[in-house]
């Protein structure tokens, strides 16, 4: 039975969840500020439920359709599908499973989610065709997961967002989609020969390996811009400083990582760094929500 769990957890890589789930849960602190960012067991729970079941569809439909071409990557040669450790039929029905999962979980949230959840499903499954017609998947893929953030915001408010609320979440969004392409290029270096051969689309193919680099870097300052400007709008005080300073020395460890050492170590700038990067904005910004600006330089 762990074996089981344990092998359609890596299928769809669960462990990931840690990039958006954290954004998501910051969003929802934030959404719920009068109550001290917490929302209700309820709104909790079908926040949570959505949140993994969007990833759940997003990422089997991905190996899906991918899975001809993974089967050609020696990197990817050994995933589920073309492995055969998990049948097509099997990821299929966990794909259309978790996309009802979700539809379910909006609804009973409230009405605009439930509305707009078939966006979103088309929004997150959308990415995995882009390599095959623009270079710049990796924004798709940026938005897809900037919905997240939004997602949440609009669990906790529903229709009843005010233009103050409706910036503050479009800046968290737009900080979402600059991270995504910022790491997102880096983790496109390591597939750059295979994809150039198999005709895949990406900056990194389209640019060379230097000059996306320099694109994702420039995303990732840009994204710390909006990361500080939320900060102001939202009104947090020093712990959300030192927060974003973390994120920034994270940002600037991981584009080193990416430069000066091999393909090898991008894992490590993709994961652990990343992690964190999400780690510390849920923290800090839970911190401020919860404390309601209690951290402050004297």
């Amino acid at each position: 039975m762990l074996a089981a769990i344990r092998n359609w957890g890596e299928f769809v890589r669960f462990s990931h969840t840690v990039f958006a789930l954290p954004f998501a849960l910051a969003a929802m602190t934030v959404a719920a500020r009068e109550h001290r960012g917490w929302p209700g067991w309820r709104t909790f729970g079908l926040i949570l439920a959505a949140m993994v079941c969007a990833r759940t569809c997003a990422m089997s439909f991905n190996r899906i359709v991918d899975r001809q071409f993974d089967a050609l990557n020696p990197r990817t040669a050994n995933r589920h599908l073309p492995s055969g450790r998990i049948t097509l039929v099997s990821a299929v029905l966990l794909c259309a499973l978790s996309a009802a999962g979700l539809v379910g979980a909006s609804y009973f949230l409230n009405p605009l989610c439930f509305y707009l959840s078939p966006v979103a499903l088309g929004v997150v499954c959308f990415y995995s065709l882009t390599k095959r017609f623009t270079d710049y998947t990796h924004v798709f893929l940026g938005l897809a997961l900037a919905l997240a953030p939004i997602g949440a915001w609009l669990a906790v408010k529903g229709a009843n967002v005010s233009v103050l609320e409706m910036l503050q979440m479009l800046v968290l969004a737009g900080a979402v989609v600059l991270w995504l392409v910022g790491f997102d290029i880096i983790y496109a270096l390591q597939d750059f020969e295979f994809d150039r051969q198999h005709g895949l689309r990406s900056l990194v193919v389209a640019w060379g390996p230097a000059n996306a680099l320099t694109a994702a870097f420039l995303a990732h300052m840009l994204m710390c811009g909006l990361l500080f400007a939320f900060g102001v709008l939202c009104r947090f005080r020093f712990c959300y400083l030192i927060g974003w300073l973390v994120i920034v020395a994270c940002l600037f460890l991981e584009h080193w990582i990416a430069r000066r050492r091999s393909l090898r170590w991008i894992n490590t700038a993709f994961f652990r760094l990343n992690a964190l990067v999400s780690a510390v904005f849920l923290v800090v910004t839970a911190a401020e929500v919860i404390f309601r600006g209690g951290f402050k330089l004297q």
